[in-house]
């Protein structure tokens, strides 16, 4: 079976390339492993997920191209998360699997504990190092760029713009990216581009894109590696800047193009809500919002340098 994977020295895989054919293969041992483990037959299978056993052997040898719902009928017999059968990652180890099943029953605030716990005892950055480099996060147009730039040059650090990095690394502008390879080859562009930034700059300001938040283990690398800044604006203001930056895309053959991006705000704010800091920046100047941003930043590292003391 062939498989491609971009390795990591953090994670052992990043992401995986299967064909079709290499992923059905994928599956269909997945499904034979899960239902050897149960000590279940075929016949067992097929008769509690009521998926004939013709078609559970053919799945099993890498033929089926099984229905979504089928897969949550076969998964729910076996009592397997039909997202865990259709993982494109290897098989996970045995402790893999426990911790997650210890996660699972934890409460939202014990997750949390358990997630700082975990980080500090292995490879987390200190607070100190986090606290050296701020992420600004934020829908387009928030205003991040324009911040980033006066928070940088107030600071006397490198000023890094995320979308600009990945152009330079994919030799081509974002939009031409997205229409060439698309989404998947975007998000390993971004993730090579966070991982140069922060293995460059000890100390600097970094302006995402919009989006990376939705990437779940791109995400997590910027919430350890630095301090993030929710730059948070309405999406009237997000639209008119945006427009006002010469860019029609939000409007282009959309009628519906606020309530796209009322909905997509939405969607994300519980993921921009992990930010250490929310900066609102409704009515206000880009001065105005760099001075609330720096009289919180001082006030967080004062506390560092309690802590330190303390200890």
């Amino acid at each position: 079976m062939k498989r491609q994977a971009r390795l990591t020295k953090k994670s052992k895989v990043v992401a995986i390339d299967l064909s079709t054919g290499d992923y059905l293969a994928l599956l269909g041992e997945r499904v034979r492993t899960m239902r050897s483990r149960r000590g279940m037959s075929r016949k067992t299978l097929a008769k509690q997920s009521r998926v004939s056993e013709r078609y559970l052997a053919e799945l099993e040898i890498g033929k089926g191209n099984c229905s979504i719902v089928l897969l949550r009928r076969i998964g729910k017999a076996m009592g397997v998360p039909v997202a865990e059968l259709i993982d494109e990652r290897p098989e996970r180890d045995i402790e893999h699997l426990l911790l997650h099943q210890l996660l699972d029953r934890l409460s939202p605030s014990e997750l949390k504990q358990t997630r700082e716990l975990l980080l500090s005892r292995h490879g987390g950055p200190s607070s100190e190092a986090r606290h050296a480099r701020i992420a600004l996060i934020g829908l387009r147009g928030s205003g991040k760029s324009t911040l980033g730039k006066l928070l940088a040059a107030k600071l006397g650090v490198p000023f890094i713009e995320l979308d600009h990095e990945i152009e330079r690394m994919g030799g081509m502008a974002l939009g031409e990216l997205f229409e060439m390879f698309g989404q998947p080859t975007y998000r390993r562009f971004e993730r090579a581009a966070l991982e140069a930034a922060l293995e460059k700059n000890a100390r600097c300001v970094l302006a995402t894109g919009g989006s990376i938040v939705t990437e779940p283990g791109t995400f997590e690398q910027l919430l350890t590696s630095c301090v993030t800044v929710w730059v948070r604006a309405s999406p009237d203001a997000h639209m008119k800047r945006v427009i006002a930056q010469g860019d029609l895309r939000p409007m282009a053959d959309n009628k519906h193009a606020m309530n796209d991006l009322i909905s997509i705000l939405k969607s994300r704010e519980p993921l921009y809500a992990k930010a250490d800091y929310i900066l609102e920046t409704a009515g206000k100047t880009p001065e105005q919002s760099l001075r609330e941003l720096l009289a919180w930043i001082e006030k967080s590292e004062t506390r560092i340098v309690r802590r330190l003391v303390q200890v």
